[in-house]
């Protein structure tokens, strides 16, 4: 499934006329969980065998979810969860993975100044350069993994709703999950005809169409196409000239076959991509931070002259002439089979197969000044196959399966030299050199897992789950001259004199030629390649019992084994020393919660926990002589996270519902653990706050409905979610701290003929604060990454 700008608009212009080309009686969207095939109160978990074609959720609000691969509703499944139906993520304005905290407090998103984006849940995050390095919270699509973060843009297309599961989820959803999992559930082919079509307008040009349209092609057969096209003008500013930057042009489509031959026989095929040619955020220039001062006093006199960045969502800098415009293409196929083998066995298949090319621009130094710019490119093929096998017998619940996963992640980083970084100033060419970074890995995965479930009684059940995994990281790279022979030349030259102080050196200068590795060796000669690998084995696990005292609550305790596999550093390997394997890490788990359902009087859920956090995963300094402290992956021996949260959803007016949550994180080191700060300072981090762990994140939304005429409806709404303050990297320094803030969002609007018209106008953050999801030292200047600043606009849908 190829895009390109040309087919993509056609995709859209076709899925469009085909939503308008059929009149028919108004139904709903299945993207709104709200309404759906009725499901009793009291009724069992919905059987494994049908949890492929499930449309959504219904009784009193509830929402079905399949955290435990299989359908259930929400208020049986003894795990910390927040789902959202498709509506109530447009509502809030939710457009990608990274917007999630607004309805899940413990969520948190940052980018990195490579632009890789960064996932966490209750504290735990990997925060990492590289696109290719595995997250700590995994990403599915109906049950189909996201392996990389970078790899999610797309996810939020036509979906019926949203889970996210809190804790680690690794004997289900393997490993890399740490943290926790988030699975989106795309909405499915209809027995009937079904179609819509959304309309956005708003602040900075924006445009966003997107439709869907659902229908059977036979008795057996039936399709549903989605398609979504955005394009939005520039939003941010350059404050040294006139310039600006920050447009979006994106398009993402789906098409989803579901075919059921026989009664006992189901497939569904999902053929989806997406194509990203926005521009990349500017980054902010916050302060000179120079790790040799006095290396290149012209560079120095430059930087350290540019003007700060105010504190304006809108305004940075970035080198005049420098393309910040992304290409990045997304294309997935993945087929499900289920197989009644019998009336209590079903037999399930996972198939899916990813490719991924990217080119992600960033100018990291955050200024006018020619320092450091960078251009990634990627190139991700990723196959994944589960098989697995789900018995009911009697009161005993079964589940046995196993997963392989073959990845093939080549990246590149291209970036040039910084003469205040490095002792390759004096040296001829070594002002400015262009560096290339090789970073190939083939991982293969396998694991084994089972779950089993017995009731003991009606009221009081057990739970029990595990997964072996075997993983193989075969890595082959090195820092290289990109192909003129300016780096060659200074690297061979800066080889010759650190050679020259060993013994026993014969005088020859070191030759590199241009193309070549530049990356030092023990001897302080050139390698040819970087090889090495990493094999780790693990077993996660999971023991919980659950009680219903009703059949609207339940209460429950889980003690869970989570794992992260290990992997390389993937910053600039200037020496082989640099280049540094960190350990899997891992998270013991204890939690306990309650869920009850009060009828239209209130949801209430809650839970509290423990984690035992070992060799936590960061991307640290080490001192690389002569270059000083440079960036590589180590492991922070033990931590410990402590936590509650709570939510609640009441409805105390007709036509009036009120949501409040939130989460309360107390993540800290300790064990004593020196390691650098980004300012180049030893330091104990012992007792200090993990990065990007705010104490507190609180949410809250409330909307009106009131109906004015039969089948027409008014509404208005409004939400806000506040974050506490936090540190983005370790080491307490203030000019690394993000800072807490709340966003206020509003909205309001009409719909006619029981929803099949509706408009809505909204705000998002309508107070325009000015908020941080990032700060990081790049070679020689601090910058921050902002958030959106103010937006608002109209939206308008139809439906059949």
């Amino acid at each position: 499934m190829m895009l390109t700008k040309h087919n993509s608009m056609m995709f859209t212009v076709s899925a469009i006329s085909l939503a308008l080309s059929v009149p028919v009686a108004a139904q709903e969207v299945s993207g709104d969980a709200q309404v759906a095939t009725p499901v009793d109160n009291a009724v069992n978990p919905v059987p494994e065998a049908q949890a492929s074609s499930r449309q959504a959720t219904v009784a009193d609000g509830e929402i079905i979810v399949t955290a435990q691969k299989r359908d259930q509703r929400l208020l049986d499944v003894p795990l910390s969860i927040t789902a959202a139906s498709g509506q109530q993520l447009a509502s809030a304005g939710i457009t990608s993975t990274a917007d999630l905290g607004k309805i899940a407090p413990g969520f948190t998103f940052q980018e990195s100044q490579y632009g890789t984006p960064v996932f966490g849940i209750r504290g735990i995050s990997f925060f990492d350069f590289s696109s290719a390095s595995s997250p700590a919270v995994s990403v599915y699509v109906d049950q189909i993994p996201l392996p990389l973060s970078i790899l999610t843009n797309g996810a939020l297309l036509d979906v019926e709703r949203v889970e996210v599961l809190k804790g680690p989820q690794g004997t289900l959803f393997g490993q890399n999950s740490t943290g926790g999992a988030v699975n989106y559930i795309a909405a499915k082919p209809t027995d009937e005809f079904s179609a819509g079509l959304n309309a956005t307008y708003g602040r900075f040009n924006e445009k966003k169409l997107s439709g869907f349209a659902s229908f059977p092609i036979t008795s057996t057969l039936g399709i549903r196409i989605a398609a979504q096209a955005e394009d939005r003008g520039d939003y941010q500013y350059s404050i040294t000239r006139d310039d600006t930057a920050g447009q979006r042009s994106y398009f993402a489509g789906r098409v989803i076959l579901d075919w059921k031959p026989t009664d006992t026989v189901r497939f569904e095929l999902n053929a989806n991509g997406w194509l990203d040619n926005s521009d990349s955020p500017i980054q902010q220039f916050k302060g000179f931070a120079p790790q040799f001062p006095g290396a290149n006093p012209p560079l120095e006199a430059a930087l350290s002259a540019s003007p700060i960045a105010p504190n304006n969502n809108r305004a940075g800098d970035w080198d005049p002439g420098f393309s910040l415009k992304r290409d990045n293409r997304f294309q997935q196929i993945s087929l499900r089979g289920d197989i009644d083998l019998s009336s209590d066995v079903t037999l399930t298949s996972l198939s899916s197969y990813i490719d991924f090319k990217g080119l992600i621009p960033t100018d990291n130094d955050g200024s006018a000044v020619r320092n450091i710019a960078t251009r990634s490119m990627q190139n991700f093929k990723i196959f994944n196959q589960e098989l697995r096998v789900a018995a009911t017998i009697d009161k005993l619940r079964l589940m046995v399966g196993g997963n392989y996963q073959r990845a093939n992640l080549n990246e590149t980083l291209f970036q040039p030299g910084s003469a205040t970084n490095t002792v390759l100033a004096p040296i001829p060419g070594g002002s400015f050199f262009g560096l290339r970074q090789q970073n190939d890995q083939l991982i293969k995965t396998k694991a084994a897992f089972g779950s089993a479930e017995y009731e003991i009684t009606p009221e009081l059940t057990i739970q029990g789950s595990v997964r072996y995994t075997d993983q193989k990281n075969d890595f082959v790279g090195c820092t290289a001259d990109q192909g003129t022979g300016d780096a060659a030349s200074a690297f061979g030259i800066l080889s010759t004199a650190l050679r020259s102080q060993l013994p026993g050196f014969n005088g020859v200068p070191t030759t590199i030629a241009p193309g070549a590795c530049v990356t030092l060796g023990d001897d302080f000669r050139p390698v040819d390649i970087v090889n090495s690998d990493l094999d780790e084995t693990n077993t996660s696990w999971r023991g919980g019992i659950s009680y219903k005292p009703s059949s609207t609550s339940l209460i429950y305790a889980n003690v869970t084994k989570g794992f992260k596999g290990g992997s390389f550093t993937p910053a600039p390997f200037i020496r082989t020393s640099q280049i540094t394997r960190v350990q899997q890490e891992s998270v013991l788990a204890y939690e306990a919660g309650f869920k009850t359902n009060l009828s239209r009087l209130a949801q209430i859920t809650g839970a509290a926990f423990y984690y035992d956090y070992r060799n936590k995963q960061i991307t640290g300094f080490v001192d690389i002589f002569p270059f000083g402290n440079l960036p590589a992956s180590v492991n922070v021996p033990k931590s410990s996270i402590k936590g509650a949260e709570l939510s609640i959803e009441t409805r105390p007016l007709e036509g009036l519902r009120v949501t409040a949550s939130g989460t309360y994180v107390d993540a800290k080191v300790d064990r004593s653990f020196v390691t650098a700060t980004p300012l180049s300072r030893p330091v104990d981090i012992k007792g200090e706050q993990l990065p990007n762990a705010p104490k507190w994140q609180l949410n809250g939304d409330i909307e009106y409905r009131r109906e004015v005429s039969v089948g027409t409806e008014v509404f208005v709404g409004g939400s806000v979610s506040y974050r506490s303050d936090s540190y983005a990297l370790f080491g307490r320094e203030p000019q690394f701290e993000i800072p807490g803030y709340a966003l206020v969002d509003l909205r309001g609007g009409i719909e006619l003929q029981d929803g099949r018209w509706r408009a809505e106008v909204f705000g998002r953050n309508i107070t325009n604060k000015y908020y941080l999801n990032n700060v990081s030292r790049s070679i020689d200047s601090i910058t921050a990454i902002a958030g959106m600043p103010s937006t608002y606009g109209v939206t308008l849908g139809f439906r059949y």
